[in-house]
């Protein structure tokens, strides 16, 4: 999501996820797609879900089983996981006050934030409840504000703003992801789930509830507004990776070169990759099962 101001007419595109959400996590290639076709033509705002507060994880529940709850959506979605249990489980809400505090400090750096927390929480020991670490894994960030944001979690500002988001993503009842059985039902009200968008534009509202495909998003917005330009594929994974200097998986890659709502072809796209490495125009840092790829 770029960090651009509000520019009126373009189609708002509100997301609610979290960073603890493996579907949530696993919907990136989807979502870059959906960037890279429309660019500042949607207008991307953020809903923080807060999945888990302290003290609310089931205890049946283990690392271990969670763990292994994320092989299967590593080798179906294609994103980054590493298998290797946690020290213990740990619930999302901090994290998640972390995402409204960056917001609120640096407007546009939520969607920073989010994607550090989603690559560290799938790919690292990091326990995303624990204020210090959270502290370390935003100041690896470049232009976060690191301190600023953990030492304003329990500010009123950032608390209210927090249950704002908790409070608005528990309003999916009656309305079309409840209908597809995509939301949650929770004793505070039925939940959307991660990630589910709304879209708006000219009065009318469209929701993509939960995890979804490519082609639902495409279809949503493509009957919000026909009017839209729609980029073409990207030619060359260089291509992907200059319009994104934070980096991409080679899933994302691969899905932003796929034309036409096409299965992507991962292996063509690493291949290519890989002679980007060589040639010295990509970098890559392994992450999890995969890489998180960069243009030198």
């Amino acid at each position: 999501m770029n960090e651009t101001p509000n520019i009126p007419g373009r189609i708002t595109a509100r997301i609610f996820n979290d960073p603890t959400c493996p579907f949530g996590y696993s919907a990136s290639p989807a979502l870059r797609t959906i960037e890279w076709r429309y660019r500042d033509q949607l207008d991307w705002q953020l809903v923080v879900i807060g999945l888990s507060e302290p003290g609310t994880i089931n205890p049946d529940f283990t690392v271990t089983k969670l763990a292994g709850y994320w092989i299967p959506l590593r080798d179906e979605h294609g994103m980054p996981f590493s298998v290797e249990p946690k020290l213990r489980l740990a619930s999302s809400s901090r994290a998640c006050q972390a995402i409204i505090a960056a917001k609120l400090i640096q407007p546009g750096s939520e969607w920073r934030t989010l994607r550090a927390l989603q690559l560290l929480q799938f790919n690292s020991p990091l326990l995303i409840d624990d204020d210090e670490q959270l502290r370390a894994a935003l100041g690896s960030v470049e232009g976060l504000e690191a301190d600023r944001i953990i030492d304003s979690l329990d500010s009123p500002e950032v608390q209210e703003a927090y249950r704002r988001d908790w409070a608005e993503t528990r309003t999916a009842g009656g309305g079309p992801t409840e209908l597809q059985g995509k939301a949650a039902n929770t004793p505070d009200g039925v939940r959307y789930t991660a990630p589910s968008i709304i879209f708006e534009a000219g009065g009318q509202c469209l929701e993509a509830g939960g995890f979804q495909t490519v082609e639902a998003y495409d279809v949503l917005i493509a009957n919000l507004d026909p009017t839209l330009v729609r980029s073409a594929p990207a030619e060359s994974p260089l291509d992907a990776l200059v319009l994104y200097p934070s980096g991409l998986t080679t899933q994302e890659i691969a899905s932003i070169m796929a034309p036409h709502n096409t299965t992507p072809d991962r292996s063509s796209t690493e291949s290519r990759l890989v002679g980007l490495l060589g040639e010295g125009k990509a970098k890559r840092v392994p992450l999890g099962d995969d890489a998180l790829w960069f243009a030198a």
